[in-house]
């Protein structure tokens, strides 16, 4: 983890809701396509009921959007393939057993487009668990994002005291638990606890983040 000047003005970007320019990755196109839209969130978890009409109408944005895009998902690994389920996640094993597929709902999150963020921040700040975005698929009248992501095996128990300097050289500030914030950059980082921080190698892979971006 290392914030160049490159990264640190993307994700100034990202909190003041401003398009990123010349990426061509799914995650930021699907971002991008909502921010020309709708207006990015400053407010965390601030009138979450309220958020709920902008979240369906995003929802419906999506749909329509994504038959322009080629972004459906016609369908999710078998059964067989189910690892585990998160918070928000079901999580399967990729065909090739060197990647997972997360189908998430979003709960997290009051808009798409604070999930988009969120995923965009994630893989601007963690590119060896990067995720990539497969499309939607719609399960019980719900939309539904796929996604793509490494597998990293686990072999050593996390120290959460690791996870705590690693962030703050990077100027998150422990807040409370395993909850972070970077005032610099305007981000707030939550549950970085033991399940979605992993060692492998020596080395700490952060593969589940949920991030929210806020503004003075």
């Amino acid at each position: 983890m290392f914030i160049d000047d490159d990264t640190r003005k993307k994700l100034e970007n990202i909190v003041k809701g401003i398009v990123l320019e010349r990426e061509e990755d799914n995650c930021t196109a699907a971002r991008n396509l909502l921010c020309a839209s709708f207006r990015t969130s400053t407010t965390v978890k601030k009138d979450f009921e309220g958020q709920s009409r902008i979240k369906k109408e995003q929802a419906e944005f999506l749909r329509h959007h994504s038959l322009q895009n080629n972004w459906w998902v016609n369908a999710l690994p078998g059964e067989n393939s189910f690892l585990t389920r998160g918070g928000e996640a079901k999580i399967y094993y990729a065909p090739d057993r060197r990647s997972v597929i997360k189908v998430n709902d979003a709960v997290y999150y009051a808009t798409w487009l604070e999930f988009f963020n969120s995923i965009v921040i994630h893989n601007l700040l963690f590119e060896d668990t990067a995720y990539s975005f497969l499309g939607f698929i719609e399960i019980d009248n719900s939309l539904l994002a796929v996604l793509k992501q490494p597998f990293i095996a686990s072999d050593a128990p996390v120290n959460l005291k690791d996870v705590k300097e690693l962030l703050a050289f990077n100027g998150f500030t422990n807040t409370k638990r395993n909850d972070y914030f970077n005032k610099d950059l305007g981000l707030i980082l939550e549950d970085m606890h033991d399940e979605n921080v992993i060692v492998n190698s020596n080395t700490l892979f952060f593969i589940d983040t949920v991030f929210y971006t806020v503004s003075e």
